[in-house]
């Protein structure tokens, strides 16, 4: 490729001249192979360089010509400037340098050493009495600030498949309560089918029930069609109903996608009197002019966002208040119903709808596996080996399946249904000691040669000890500690501390601005004895402060995993006290349902009843 005279003799020459970046079309394509760019010829610079260029590729970003990964807005750097300068920097670093990016935007370069990481961010972030989207746009307006979701600026986000497993595990463990462990002949409805939501569909298949997915964008759709999450689409809304209930009527599991609005579905189930067995939504309600308002086409309201926000805003809380006052209705009439961590519910409740919280949050499914401190943990293949995650895959199986059934039945199915975007990826819920033990096995293997070169390693902030978001993973925590905010930052300082090759603080992703922070971190495991290191200490401490997290909010599981697996918390003997009355407190306060209260005394009791086998206060 010919390059433009203003890069020739800058670093990112070489790359505009392999082809994977033109910088005139605005196009990123993912680097692959075994030769390194960096001139230091250390993974663990190349390893963010190409989990940089990962999110970017057509094949895995939203729009990638505004920078735009996933999530509404959510961006891998500020501005195409930015980016440059963030790939230049990487490029001509050496191996004891820390690049500093403040919301995507590279702003110095530390000598510090091989032991530290490799980059450090904070994005998003704002002074707690100044945080809400208004003083957060008029900042970015100015080129002082962008929005980086969870995974997007944190350069590891894999593909929807980063959100599939949480989906699967979510619906799944209603599925569990509800249905008896399986969606046959179930009806599952729900919205939303961008790079998150578009998980959806095939999670409800692979579980055995039937989607119906409403998404105003076509493009969004035909995505998920081609990348295999949605089997077929259809624009009418009575065509749609009729093949999702032809289908629940004969026990196929299927996924159907509907060009229409949430509203416009709900309301046309509501008249014909159909209520699905499960509803949720995945719409992009954190931000609210991200979520098309009924009435208004995607074109039409592009051009009343940049004409009119403030009317644009009016309608689309409008419509989020319509939104979940028709899902209420649903849930009246006997749909299981909550909310997929959107904050749709505190967008409708601010706009007048009082009961919005009757509607439960996905933690009332999810918070069993935070309380092992489990997680979406994730890897790709830094050189592009689809071959080196079927072998993981299979690492993985031979670990775990004894021990963990689903885990391997998640891994089978992953392996039969999941295609690869952009590098080939995996997400697995391991949980603390798990990712440690596989993390040593993967860098052994790639030491050896067994596997074609580096795996790096990740996760979603949406972890068990990386966020505060009241509205999502910390609603509804045993002692009301849902909005305490030390625990992401103590978690970002720990992985920092144990060296992984980048950390990531973030305000705003899931839910909006305002809402939450979260940390996340990425870690190549490079065959190295000093990458094996640091790596191990990473993946014991990140999972790690999660369990001690949810212990010190009263979980009896978390304690156990705790004194069984050697977690040292020194005032353990008082947060088994607090454990107790905590339990009553949240129950007797409605904090939390009744399956809850009885699951946790559960737990309690058979913490009680091992607590004997236990040898001292940390299980040395």
């Amino acid at each position: 490729m010919s390059v433009p005279q203003k890069y020739r003799g800058r670093p990112i020459e070489e790359l505009i001249s392999a082809g994977y970046y033109d910088p005139e079309t605005r196009s990123v394509h993912v680097i692959t192979g075994t030769e390194l760019h960096v001139h230091s010829r250390d993974w663990q610079l190349e390893g963010p360089l190409r989990m940089l260029f990962h999110v970017l590729d057509p094949a895995v970003a939203k729009d990638p010509k505004n920078l735009i990964v996933y999530g509404g807005t959510g961006k891998a750097a500020r501005s195409w400037e930015d980016f440059e300068a963030i790939v230049d920097s990487l490029l001509t670093m050496d191996s004891e340098d820390t690049l500093v990016i403040q919301s995507g935007q590279p702003v110095a370069i530390w000598k510090l050493s091989r032991n530290t990481p490799r980059v450090l961010m904070s994005n998003a972030m704002l002074v707690p009495k100044w945080a809400d989207w208004k003083i957060f746009w008029e900042l970015e307006a100015k080129g002082l600030i962008s929005f980086h979701q969870m995974t997007a600026g944190c350069w590891a986000y894999i593909g929807t498949q980063g959100i599939l497993q949480g989906t699967y595990e979510t619906i799944g463990a209603a599925a569990d309560r509800h249905f008896g462990g399986s969606l046959e002949g179930r009806l599952v409805v729900s919205a939303g089918l961008g790079n998150m939501g578009g998980a959806q569909p095939l999670a409800i298949k692979m579980l055995g029930g039937v989607a119906l997915i409403a998404d105003v964008d076509r493009r969004m759709i035909q995505r998920m069609i081609d990348t295999g999450y949605l089997d077929t689409w259809t624009d009418n809304l009575d065509k749609a109903i009729d093949m999702a209930l032809d289908a629940k009527e004969r026990r196929q599991a299927t996924s159907i996608g509907v060009l229409a609005n949430a509203v416009n579905l709900l309301e046309k189930l509501i008249k014909e009197n159909i209520v699905p067995d499960i509803l949720t939504d995945q719409t992009p309600a954190h931000d609210p002019l991200s979520y098309v308002p009924q009435g208004l086409t995607v074109e039409q309201a592009e051009q009343l966002k940049k004409s009119d926000p403030d009317k644009y805003m009016l309608l689309a809380k409008e419509t989020m208040k319509k939104h979940v006052q028709l899902m209420l209705q649903l849930q009246a009439r006997g749909a299981v119903t909550f909310e997929y961590g959107n904050n749709l519910r505190k967008q409708a409740y601010d706009a007048g709808v009082e009961d919005a919280f009757k509607i439960p949050g996905q933690m009332e499914y999810m918070r069993p596996l935070f309380e092992e401190g489990r997680g979406p943990f994730r890897w790709t293949s830094l050189v592009g080996d689809p071959n080196d995650i079927y072998k993981l895959d299979d690492v993985l199986i031979t670990l775990f399946e004894k021990k963990n059934p689903r885990l391997a039945r998640w891994i089978k199915n992953a392996h039969q249904y999941v295609k690869f975007q952009g590098l080939p990826a995996r997400v697995v819920y391991l949980g603390y000691g798990e990712r440690a033990l596989f993390g040593k096995i993967v860098s052994e293997m790639v030491r050896k040669g067994e596997l074609s070169g580096p795996i790096w390693f990740g996760r979603d902030h949406l972890d068990s000890g990386s966020v505060a978001s009241p509205y999502r993973e910390t609603e509804g925590m045993l002692d009301g500690s849902d909005a305490i905010g030390d625990w992401p930052i103590l978690n970002y300082a720990l992985n920092t501390a144990a060296g992984a090759t980048w950390t990531c603080f973030h305000h705003g992703g899931g839910t909006g601005i305002g809402y939450a922070i979260h940390a996340g971190f990425g870690m190549v495991v490079d065959g190295t004895e000093l990458a094996e290191e640091k790596a191990l200490r990473v993946f014991m401490v990140d999972p790690g402060s999660g369990v001690v997290r949810h212990a010190h909010a009263g979980y009896p599981k978390s304690l156990m995993v705790a004194r069984e697996r050697g977690v040292r918390i020194p005032i353990i003997d008082k947060l088994e006290e607090k454990s107790r009355r905590v339990i009553e407190e949240a129950y007797r306060e409605g904090r939390i349902s009744r399956f809850t209260y009885e699951r946790v005394k559960k737990d309690l009791e058979e913490y009680e009843a091992r607590k004997q086998n236990y040898r001292t206060p940390f299980n040395t």
